[in-house]
């Protein structure tokens, strides 16, 4: 049969094209371990072809639970070879987490680190399994008994490549379904936007596991990049690896600039980080005032903000020539998509306006795996997709994000945004990190509560002065809760349910 359009967009293609084109070229950098492409191409088959010699087949789905390391794209370009798919779980989760996401996707064969078997085995005892790997015991003698030879199986590029669990902050996890063709159009549009490609390379920063992570990492090795893997993060660690490999884009979330900043400037001062040409940043909000640090700290590099979900994919990027004249703003509608801003009975908002935002493009999810309910919950009948933030959108198209639908605050009747107060007491010289939920409260229903990290000698009445210059008195603090560290979760988001129920 012959396909309309010829071939089918897969995650592997990239991987199989540079074996081609520049075998001998370094793909994946992991300490002293190195990968050329030609022997990424090679591992990755065999090991699509050990999960077919386990009887799996084409549909059937593979949990991943591992950390940043070399395995990790040779795992995931397998299992697209061979039309799996693949379920990424965060190697931090409890036993009983895994035992859900392993039980509700239905993997059919695990992946993990051997360190990692107390959370897992539990999990695959429940689950029925064809095949369990564990990296460092046995999993090279697995490869090396597999056949080499191409499995010849045709994937369409609708499919999902990967089944993604949301981090759970609201409840149980969601898989979201997210396709070949989603994520290979993401790859192009990163390497063309962010300057990744051949002779080009970036670090792994944020984890494999999480979406944005695995996009902005893997996403260099399917444009013929060169991959350096971070293990776990350290902000001198990482100065030091941008300082050796030469990186010219690096990805990164708030919370690494934050750690990077605590260094001081000695430190960072004794790093050569004038290769970067990029850095870009997405998963929570980048305050205007660390944006502006990083900026002037690492000057070579332009600074992208963006916005985007595991469901939708990429929705904005703010480029480096509007930092400045559009302070606040994730930028325009990024390729190939479309936004708009609906009130609460999906009117449009006109430009100043403030609404929910609603998002069409190619990267968007097929739907949550065994849940039509909610994906219908959060698509409209003409393919927009909203994950519930409140958003502003300017006369010239930027995107300001106001704050999360279900984080809104309402006190005495009144709404009240966390990220607007959230983005006053950032700006206090002493404030580390910040997050602002509202707590129950017999008389205001809600009550503004701040949990602050600050520096040594910080005081919750300085907070509470320096808030009272730029907010209303209802939208002040009414708690403050100084404490050592935020929650968060893989994408350096906060997990305020965590808070709420402290």
């Amino acid at each position: 049969m012959i396909r309309p359009g010829g071939a089918q967009l897969n995650i592997a293609n990239g991987i199989r094209e540079f074996a081609i084109a520049s075998p001998s070229a370094t793909a994946v950098v992991d300490g002293d371990r190195r990968l050329s492409y030609g022997a990424l191409d090679e591992r990755a088959r065999r090991f699509g072809n050990a999960l077919l010699a386990a009887g799996l087949t084409p549909g059937d789905r593979v949990a991943v639970v591992l950390g940043n390391r070399l395995e990790y794209p040779e795992i995931a370009a397998g299992i697209a070879r061979v039309g799996m798919q693949m379920v990424p779980v965060n190697p931090r989760l409890t036993a009983s987490e895994v035992r859900y996401i392993v039980g509700h996707s239905e993997a059919r064969a695990t992946v993990a680190d051997a360190a990692l078997a107390v959370i897992v085995e539990p999990a695959v005892e429940e689950q029925p399994q064809k095949l369990v790997l564990r990296i460092d015991d046995g999993y090279e003698q697995t490869l090396e008994a597999a056949s080499l030879a191409d499995a010849g199986i045709e994937v369409d590029e609708t499919e999902p490549f990967c089944v993604a669990y949301t981090s759970g902050t609201t409840g149980k996890p969601k898989g979201v379904m997210i396709s070949h063709r989603s994520r290979s159009l993401t790859f192009y549009g990163t390497a063309l936007e962010w300057g990744l490609g051949p002779g080009r390379r970036t670090i792994a920063v944020a984890p494999m596991y999480h979406g944005a992570g695995f996009a902005f990492g893997y996403g260099a090795l399917h444009v013929g990049g060169e991959l350096w893997m971070l293990r776990a993060f350290d902000p001198e660690r990482l100065l030091g690896m941008i300082a050796e490999s030469r990186a010219q884009s690096v990805f990164l979330v708030p919370t690494h600039a934050q750690m990077i900043r605590t260094l001081g400037i000695d430190v960072i001062a004794r790093y050569d980080t004038s290769s970067l040409e990029t850095l870009y940043f997405n998963a929570a909000a980048l305050p205007f005032p660390l944006k502006r640090w990083v900026m002037e700290t690492f000057p070579s590099a332009g600074v992208h903000e963006l916005y985007g979900s595991t469901e939708a994919g990429i929705v904005t990027n703010c480029r480096p020539e509007f930092a400045l004249t559009k302070p606040g703003s994730v930028g325009p509608a990024w390729f190939m998509t479309e936004v708009r801003v609906a009130d609460i009975d999906g009117n449009p908002v006109e430009p100043g306006g403030t609404g929910e935002l609603y998002s069409r493009s190619p990267y968007l999810m097929n739907g949550y795996l065994k849940d039509p309910e909610a994906t219908e919950a959060c698509t409209t009948p003409d393919g927009f997709l909203t994950c519930g933030d409140i958003v502003r959108i300017d006369e010239d198209g930027f995107v300001f994000i106001v704050d999360r639908k279900k984080d809104m605050i309402i006190s005495g009747g009144v709404n009240i945004y966390p990220r607007e107060v959230e983005d006053v007491l950032v700006k206090h010289p002493g404030v580390r990190d910040v997050a602002v939920v509202g707590l129950a409260s017999q008389r205001w229903g809600e009550e503004v509560t701040a949990f602050v990290v600050v520096a040594e000698g910080t005081t919750a009445q300085q907070l509470d002065e320096h808030a009272r210059v730029e907010l209303a008195s209802f939208k002040v603090p009414r708690r403050y809760e100084l404490v050592d560290t935020l929650p968060r979760n893989a994408a350096g988001k906060v997990l305020k349910r965590e808070l709420r129920g402290r």
